[in-house]
C-alpha cells in the first residue's frame, strides 16, 4: 500500500503525470525466463541499453528479462555499480542539474502512486541514477529518462524482491548489444 501524497498531480508537468488508462505493454517488454549465456554471477543485474532490457543473471546460463525505459539521448551513460541503497515507495528530490533544465519542477514529491519513481527504487552507487519503477508504463521500451533505468511498478518490485544492497549493476554502452558486448569480455 503507497503511503499519502505530498503533492498534487496537476503540479507536475504532463511528462510526469501518472497515466490515466492502464498500458498493455508490447509482449517483447513482458518479463520473462530467457536463455542468457555469460560470464557474470548469478544475481548479477546487466542492463542493455540499445535494447531497453534489464537482465538479472540466475544459473545454468538463464536470466529473467524486464523491458525497461532508459535515458533519453545525452542522457545514457555505462559503467558498473552496485545498489548501495533500496527504498519502496521513495520521495522524489529532483537533482540540481534537472533543476535546471527544468525548473517548473517540484523540488520534492512525497513516494506515492503518482510519484515519478513508482512503487521501488534501487539506488546505484554514489550517483545520481536509480533503477525504479514509473507511473507512465508505456514508456517502457523508449529512451526517455534524465538516465534513470525505469521499470513497471510489477517488475521493480518483482525485481527489489530478488536482489539485495551489494548487488552488482553493469550498464552497457549504447553502441554495443548485450550479446556482443559479453564476448568482449
Amino acid at each position: 500500500m503507497p503511503p499519502p501524497q505530498g503533492t498534487a498531480i496537476a503540479a507536475l508537468p504532463p511528462e510526469y503525470r501518472p497515466e490515466r488508462a492502464p498500458a498493455e505493454l508490447p509482449p517483447r517488454f513482458h518479463r520473462t525466463l530467457v536463455d542468457y549465456p555469460t560470464l557474470e554471477p548469478a544475481g548479477t543485474i546487466i542492463i542493455d541499453t540499445p535494447n531497453t532490457y534489464l537482465y538479472l543473471t540466475i544459473s545454468h546460463g538463464k536470466a529473467i528479462r524486464y523491458g525497461i525505459g532508459v535515458g533519453r539521448e545525452g542522457f545514457t551513460w555505462s559503467g558498473t555499480e552496485r545498489i548501495s541503497r533500496m527504498k519502496e515507495w521513495p520521495d522524489w528530490l529532483p537533482p540540481k542539474q534537472m533543476i535546471q533544465r527544468q525548473p517548473y519542477l517540484p523540488r520534492f514529491m512525497a513516494g506515492g502512486e503518482t510519484n515519478p519513481l513508482g512503487a521501488r527504487a534501487m539506488y546505484l552507487g554514489n550517483t545520481e541514477y536509480r533503477i525504479h519503477g514509473t507511473n507512465q508504463p508505456s514508456t517502457i521500451g523508449t529512451f526517455v529518462s534524465s538516465g534513470c533505468i525505469r521499470l513497471t511498478n510489477e517488475d521493480v518490485e518483482d525485481l527489489y524482491s530478488r536482489v539485495t544492497v551489494g548487488t552488482r549493476v553493469i550498464v552497457l554502452p549504447g553502441a554495443n548489444t548485450a550479446a556482443s558486448q559479453l564476448r568482449q569480455r
